[in-house]
Order: C-alpha cells, then sequence, then structure tokens
C-alpha cells in the first residue's frame, strides 16, 4: 500500500517520541503528529472529504500545512496546494477547473476567499498550529485509504505557455521515486534536520528534498515567511542540517552581515534554486557556511523536481553546469524533430522516468505535446550535455521568466495586458533585476491615437494578476520583431531593452 500517513505511522511505532515537526514554539514527536493527522483526516472525511476528492490549499507554512498534507492522503484524496500570492482570478479558474470540492485557507486570506463558491474551512492562528483546532471532532479515525503506484497524490498548477496554468499530476509512484533519489543523493537519514524556509506551495520546499526527509525519519523545522535573519538564527539554534533556498533567499542571507553571524556549522549541504549559480556566490556561501556544500539544480514541477543535482567537489570545475541526472532521471537533448544530438549540441532538455508526470489534468492536448513517443517528456528548457554528462542550461524555449523562484509565463501577462484596449500588440520579457534574478517588463504597441502609461497597466494587471506576475516596466515601441513566420523575436527585445532602444 501507498500512502503518505504509512511512513508516519511507521515512524511513530518505531521512534514515537523522536522529533518529527517544529514550528515556531512546537515540537512533535512521531507520535505527536501521527494523532494530529488521525484526528484531522476524520474531521475532513465528516466534511465529505473522501477517495478522489480534491482539497485545495490557500495557506502560508505551518504546523497545519503538513498536518493537512498526510490527512488528505490518509484518506486517499488528492492534495491542491495553492500559491498564495495569485489574484481572485486566477484561483477561481484553478478551483474550477480541478474540481476541488474543499478549500482550506488561512483567516488572512479570508477576504481573497470571500463567496469563492467552493466549501471553505478557515484557520485561525491556533488551527495553523494544530489542525485539530479546526477538524478535531466525534469523526471516526479510519485506516489509511489504500493507493497504488499509478493513483494520484497531488495536483500543482503551474504558469504555462499558453493563457491558462496547467494542472500537473503527481502520482504516489512520481512521489515516492522522487524521495528515493533525494535520500540516496543527499545521504538523507533520522539524523536530518530540515529547514523549510520556502513556501510549501512550492515543489522547492515541499520536494527538495521536503517531505523526503520525513521518509527517512527526520524532522522539519518550518518557519511561516522566510526572513534572513530568521533563517540564520534557526540554522545555529536548531541545528539545522540541510536547506532548499531560491536564488532570492540566498543572496538575501549573503548580504546579511558576516560580523553578526551565530555559529551556522551545522549545515551540510543547500539546493539552490536551479539557475546557472555564479562563481562568486558560490565562493560567498562557502565563506558563511564553513562545512555546507551549494547544490546547484535543475528540475520540473512535472518531474517533482530534483531532476539533476551538482555532484560534491566539482561545483567550481564545472562552473556553468547544473549536474549530473538523479539515479531514476533519463536526461537526452533533442532536436526538433525529437531524435537525440550528440553531447556538446544545443537542443531541448528531455527527461524520462518514473518521477515524469503522467500527465496535465484535464488537458489530453497539452499532454500528448509534451510526450515523446519514446516517453521522453519535453521540458522546453534548452542545454546541452558535455561528455561527462554534465547538464548546461542555454535558454528556455517556453519564454519562462524565473523571478525569486517563482515561474512567471510570458503569455500569461501577455493575455492580461491584450485586454486592455489601448493595447494593439505586446510582448513580455525577462529583465535582469539584482535582487529577483528576472522581473517581467512589457513591451507595447498601442493602437492609434492611444496613450497608456505605467500606472495605467500596473493597476488593470494588479487586478488579474499576482503581484509578481505584474510588469516592473512599461517600453512603447512602433512595432514589436518578428521572424518571417511572425512570431516576435523575444532575444531581440532583450537585447535592445539591455541597449536602451527600446
Amino acid at each position: 500500500m501507498l500512502n503518505l500517513t504509512t511512513q508516519v505511522d511507521f515512524h511513530a511505532r518505531v521512534r514515537p517520541d523522536a522529533l518529527a515537526l517544529a514550528y515556531d514554539d512546537q515540537r512533535l514527536s512521531w507520535r505527536d503528529l501521527q494523532a494530529r493527522v488521525r484526528v484531522t483526516a476524520a474531521g475532513l472525511r465528516e466534511r465529505g472529504v473522501g477517495p478522489d476528492s480534491i482539497v485545495a490549499m490557500l495557506m502560508k507554512n505551518s504546523a497545519a500545512f503538513i498536518e493537512l498534507l498526510y490527512a488528505i492522503s490518509h484518506l486517499g484524496a488528492v492534495s491542491l496546494p495553492l500559491n498564495f500570492r495569485l489574484a481572485r482570478e486566477e484561483i477561481d479558474y484553478i478551483l474550477g477547473h480541478s474540481g476541488a470540492m474543499l478549500l482550506v485557507a488561512d483567516d488572512e486570506f479570508r477576504d481573497t476567499v470571500e463567496g469563492i463558491g467552493v466549501a471553505t474551512v478557515i484557520l485561525d492562528d491556533a488551527a495553523r498550529h494544530d489542525s485539530r483546532a479546526a477538524f478535531g471532532g466525534a469523526g471516526e479515525i479510519i485506516r489509511a485509504h489504500r493507493r497504488e503506484a499509478a493513483d494520484l497524490m497531488r495536483l500543482m498548477y503551474t504558469s504555462g505557455t499558453t493563457d491558462r496554468p496547467k494542472g500537473v499530476m503527481h502520482s504516489y509512484g512520481n512521489f515516492f521515486a522522487k524521495n528515493f533519489d533525494m535520500i540516496n543523493n543527499l545521504q538523507l537519514d533520522a539524523n536530518e534536520r530540515l529547514g523549510v524556509v520556502g513556501p510549501l506551495y512550492h515543489v522547492g520546499a515541499a520536494d527538495l528534498p521536503g517531505l523526503a526527509v520525513h521518509c527517512a525519519g527526520g524532522a522539519l523545522f518550518v518557519q511561516r515567511e522566510f526572513r534572513a535573519e530568521a533563517a540564520l538564527r534557526m540554522i545555529a539554534a536548531e541545528g539545522i542540517t540541510g536547506i532548499w533556498l531560491a536564488p532570492v533567499m540566498t543572496g538575501a542571507i549573503l548580504h546579511q552581515d558576516p560580523a553578526g553571524l551565530p555559529d551556522l556549522g551545522s549545515l551540510r549541504w543547500c539546493i539552490g534554486g536551479g539557475e546557472r549559480t555564479p562563481e562568486q556566490r558560490i565562493r560567498d556561501f562557502r565563506r558563511i557556511f564553513p562545512n555546507a556544500r551549494y547544490i546547484d539544480g535543475y528540475g520540473l514541477t512535472e518531474t517533482v523536481s530534483g531532476d539533476v543535482l551538482m555532484e560534491p567537489g566539482r561545483e567550481i570545475e564545472k562552473i556553468g553546469s547544473v549536474g549530473r541526472p538523479m539515479s531514476l532521471v533519463e536526461v537526452e537533448i533533442r532536436g526538433e524533430d525529437g531524435a537525440p544530438l550528440p553531447w556538446g549540441e544545443v537542443g531541448e532538455i528531455c527527461l524520462r522516468g518514473p518521477k515524469v508526470t503522467k500527465g496535465y489534468w484535464k488537458d489530453e492536448a497539452r499532454t500528448r505535446a509534451a510526450m515523446l513517443p519514446d516517453g521522453f517528456f519535453r521540458s522546453g528548457d534548452m542545454g546541452y550535455l558535455d561528455s561527462e554528462g554534465f547538464l548546461f542550461l542555454t535558454d528556455r524555449k517556453k519564454d519562462m521568466i524565473i523571478s525569486g523562484g517563482e515561474n512567471i509565463a510570458s503569455s500569461e501577462v501577455e493575455r492580461v495586458i491584450f485586454e486592455m484596449e489601448q493595447v494593439m500588440d505586446v510582448a513580455v520579457i525577462a529583465q535582469p533585476d539584482p535582487q529577483w534574478g528576472e522581473v517581467p517588463v512589457a513591451v507595447v504597441t498601442l493602437r492609434p491615437g492611444a496613450a497608456l502609461d505605467f500606472d495605467l497597466l500596473n493597476a488593470h494587471c494588479r487586478a488579474r494578476l499576482a503581484g509578481f506576475k505584474c510588469p516592473k516596466a512599461l517600453h512603447i515601441v512602433a512595432e514589436l520583431p518578428r521572424n518571417p513566420s511572425g512570431k516576435i523575436l523575444k532575444r531581440v527585445l532583450r537585447e535592445q531593452i539591455a541597449a536602451g532602444k527600446a
């Protein structure tokens, strides 16, 4: 039987008093976590949640977030973590498209979800610290529902290359294959103490290695939101051994005053946010964390992430690479025709293995488009492999913008801007940013006689999109550069913006 709570039950049996989860001033043993999950599962069942029900979660990090993930799985239901920075229109779409039957939301999002049309449970501070405060009751505690490897465990909606997000299906087989690779690669065991400072709705915090630490019997130390000083204090005070950080988080930590830093010698490793990390950043990281290695990597939501990681001692020698594939992942570079390319030649990064999603929820067309006949998944990213199998990223075929670790589909933002009556044509591109890595900017052509300024564009976008997706600058041009087939040349636009010619 495959169920997330089988691992909770196992550790509650063999190490009942060992630490499983810490949040704020709480310390939960495996026995404590098991008890909370069972009661919360019973409360969910009283609300009609059962096998294959979809339960959405609009929550920041908390003890309840972890407890709910387990309780939802216990019933054979499917969790749907939502990015809490999404706009109401985006949340409405995802809830409707997914068919979610219940939404659990933190009380700070009460106004966002008011009248949303899905049964909703609001968590106050007490419930965020203990999910039983919202779901406890007289419900009968039941055994875990049996799940198989192909059964759906989780839905994660990710920005797509068209006008709407895609629901990535994560099966139990995907999830446990990811856990095996994380445990194997990072040598995780029951002594692991993972700092969870990124948002748990994201594969970075949830899966790199995230709950794989629980599979190994280790403990999760959860912070509600990332703050550099608080993260450093936690590493020192709790003896944190590993952590995942998006690039913007790493940058914030490295900007702290070294003179005031606590003893950070416990940290053994940090997985980065999936970009080509500059050599200087790796050296700066080593100065602050003398016993830890910075692990650059590459992965997709569609593969539960963690597909390629840098190997120990090769970081500087292979600077610019994101590492070599994990044990359960095949990586090949394919041409436009889908045929494999030799090492050193740039093409589309394609992946195959038990971690790869079986497709997109209720979207057969996009599923077919993403899969090659031999089972390889088309990532949409461009890169090459060197003669030793190290992967180098060169570009994003999908024109995805990565800002502070968040994926932004340029086409999704373009769709919203096209709604403005002043706009004739628009392209949204990435612009380098020292804090966020990249930010979106809009390049627009106007209809004859129309006028548009940034404030008007910003107000329109913020009413329809999450703040991080909204363009941070507006450039008005006479025309957009296109190739002979009419496709906008975004590379040319980026060069023009960088040179101040647009």
